[in-house]
C-alpha cells in the first residue's frame, strides 16, 4: 500500500498534537516556576529505533539531543526494555546534555511489541551543585554541578523506584520541588503513552509501520530538496566564546554537496577546565537548528529531515566535550555560539534566509541559598533579518523559554523587581535594525548566592551585509552601600 500526500499531513500533525499535548501536561502539572512559566522543558515522540518521529514546538536545543537519550537507554537495557517502565537520565556523556536537564523516556508497547517511545526532558533548578542552582561558574569537572544519573529505570507502573528518586532527591537543595517536577514529568509521558498507542491500534500495526516510514522519508526528502536548491561550495566561519580574559575560536567548514551537507568542527580549540564544554549531541542540536533556518524552517523537524545532515568533530574539543570535564555552560552558553558559527558559514548559502547574530548568550542567573534556587534565562535581541528590523527582548537560537512574571518571582523568591525595560538602541544599526536587549534589576530581601553565565560581553553579535554588532552585554551588582561592581560574564558572588 502508498501512503497519500494527504495522509501524511494529517500524521504529521496528529504526532506533533501527541508531543505538544505532553509539553501542556508537564507545564500545567510542575511545581517549579521554571517549568510551570518559563516552560523550560520539551517534549518528543519516537519509533521503535529511536528515530524522532515528531516534536513539539519547544527549546531547540533539547529537541535536537533527545534522540541521543533514546539512544542511551537502548544501548543500556537493549531487549531488556520494559513494558511500564520509564527511564531517567541526565549524564551528558551518555544521553544527556547537562545535569539540570533531566530526561525520561518511556517505551511503548502494543502486546509484546515495542512500537515507540515518548520522553520529555525539564530544567530542573537544582541538582545538588556545588551551588545553588547547580552550575557553579567556577567548576571544572561535572561532578561539581551536581548528580549524575546514567539511564535507570526511575519509574515502574506508576511508582517511583527508591534506586532513582532517593540519590536524586537527597542531592538536591529543594527535594519537594524536584519531586512535583519529576511526577509532571511521569504524567506527561503517560499521556503520550496513550495517544501514541491509540493511534497505533487505530491504524493497526502494519499501516502504523507505513505511516510512519512514509513520513520519516517525506522529511528526508524535504531536507534534500532544500539543501540541494543551495549553492554548493564549501563555506567557513569562525566566532568566538569568551572565557576570562581568553577568547577561545569555534570553527566551521560548512560543505553542500547536492542533496547532502556537511559541517566539521575540525577547527575547533579543544575543551577546557571551565564549564563551557559542550558535548556532541548538543553541538548536533545546533546544527539542525541552524540548517533548518538556512534551508526552510517548514520542513518536518522529525530524524528523516536530520538523515542528510552530517555532523565532524573532533573529541575532547569545545564542542564535543569528553568526560569528566564540566558541560553546564556548554549546554546554555556554547550551544548559542555554536548556532552562530553555522548560522554564520550558512549565510553565505542563503543570505536571503539567515539574520545577523542575536544576542548569543542565554543571560543565565542563578540564585540561591539551602531553603530556594531559582533559574532563568534573560532574553535579548533578535538579529536584523534580511528583510525587516529583529524582534525585541527575546529568546533565540537554542532556548526558546518565556520569561518568569514579575508577580510569580516575587510570590516564590525573595526578590523585589525593580526595573524590566528593553535596552533602548542596543540592537546594532543598519538599514535593518537588531532587536534590544532587556534590562533587568532585582533587589534581594534575604541574603543568597548569585552566579552568573553569559557570554558576548566583550564583543557584541555580528552583523550582515552591512549592519552594524549590537551592543554587549553588561552585569553589575550593587552593594548596600550602593557601591557597583561590574562582573564577568561568569560570576560567583
Amino acid at each position: 500500500m502508498t501512503v497519500s500526500a494527504i495522509e501524511i499531513e494529517v500524521a504529521r500533525n496528529e504526532w506533533a498534537a501527541v508531543a505538544e499535548e505532553m509539553g501542556v501536561v508537564l507545564r500545567r502539572t510542575a511545581y517549579s516556576p521554571n517549568i510551570k512559566e518559563r516552560a523550560d522543558c520539551s517534549a518528543a515522540v519516537f519509533v521503535a529505533s529511536g528515530e524522532m518521529l515528531a516534536r513539539a514546538e519547544h527549546i531547540p536545543v533539547h529537541l535536537g539531543s533527545m534522540p541521543a537519550s533514546v539512544a542511551a537507554v537502548v544501548d543500556r537495557f537493549g531487549d531488556g526494555v520494559e513494558e511500564g517502565v520509564q527511564y531517567a537520565l541526565n549524564d551528558p556523556f551518555a544521553g544527556g546534555t547537562h545535569l539540570n536537564d533531566l530526561t525520561i523516556v518511556r517505551p511503548v508497547f502494543e502486546g509484546r511489541d515495542l512500537i515507540g517511545w515518548v520522553g520529555n526532558r525539564a530544567h530542573h533548578a537544582d541538582v545538588g551543585g556545588e551551588a545553588p542552582g547547580s552550575m557553579p561558574a567556577h567548576a571544572t569537572t561535572v561532578d561539581q554541578e551536581g548528580i549524575v544519573v546514567s539511564p535507570v529505570p526511575a519509574v515502574r507502573h506508576g511508582e517511583w523506584l527508591t534506586s532513582f528518586t532517593e540519590p536524586f532527591l537527597n542531592a538536591t537543595r529543594t527535594p519537594a520541588e524536584r519531586l512535583g517536577d519529576l511526577s509532571a514529568q511521569l504524567g506527561a509521558n503517560e499521556v503520550g503513552a496513550v495517544r501514541l498507542l491509540g493511534l497505533a491500534r487505530r491504524d493497526g500495526p502494519g499501516r502504523f509501520a507505513e505511516i510512519t516510514e512514509a513520513l520519516l522519508a517525506y522529511g528526508a526528502r524535504r531536507m534534500e530538496s532544500a539543501i540541494a536548491d543551495l549553492p554548493d561550495g564549501v563555506y567557513d566561519f569562525d566566532d568566538l566564546m569568551e572565557w576570562k580574559d581568553e577568547d577561545l575560536s569555534i570553527g566551521v567548514k560548512v560543505t553542500i554537496d547536492g542533496p547532502l551537507l556537511e559541517a566539521d568542527f575540525e577547527g575547533t580549540v579543544d575543551q577546557i577546565a571551565g564549564n563551557i564544554n559542550a558535548v556532541e549531541a548538543v553541538t548536533r542540536s545546533c546544527l539542525y537548528y541552524a540548517v533548518r533556518v538556512a534551508a526552510d524552517p517548514t520542513i518536518p523537524a522529525n530524524g528523516g529531515s536530520y538523515r542528510p545532515i552530517r555532523l565532524s568533530t573532533r573529541p575532547a574539543s569545545l564542542v564535543s566535550a569528553v568526560s569528566p570535564v564540566a558541560v553546564a555552560a556548554g549546554n546554555v552558553e556554547t550551544s548559542q555560539r555554536i548556532a552562530d558559527t553555522l548560522l554564520g558559514a550558512l549565510a553565505q548559502a542563503a543570505p536571503a534566509s539567515v539574520p545577523a547574530a542575536s544576542q548569543g548568550t542565554m543571560n543565565n542567573v542563578l540564585i540561591g541559598n539551602d531553603s530556594f534556587a531559582y533559574y532563568e534565562t534573560v532574553a535579548g535581541g533578535q538579529g536584523a533579518r534580511p528583510d525587516r528590523d529583529g524582534q525585541s527582548g527575546i529568546q533565540t537560537g537554542m532556548t526558546n523559554t518565556k520569561n518568569t512574571p514579575t508577580e510569580s518571582l516575587e510570590s516564590h523568591y525573595p526578590f523585589i523587581v525593580r526595573r524590566y525595560a528593553l535596552r533602548q538602541d542596543s540592537g546594532g544599526a543598519g538599514r535593518f535594525r537588531g532587536g534590544d536587549g532587556i534590562e533587568r534589576e532585582l533587589e534581594f530581601t534575604e541574603d543568597a548566592v548569585l552566579s552568573l553565565m553569559g557570554d558576548r560581553r566583550r564583543r557584541g553579535p555580528w552583523g550582515l551585509a552591512g549592519g552594524e554588532p549590537g551592543a554587549p552585554g553588561e552585569d553589575w551588582l550593587v552593594r548596600r552601600s550602593g557601591r557597583k561592581e561590574r562582573q564577568i560574564g561568569r560570576a560567583h558572588v
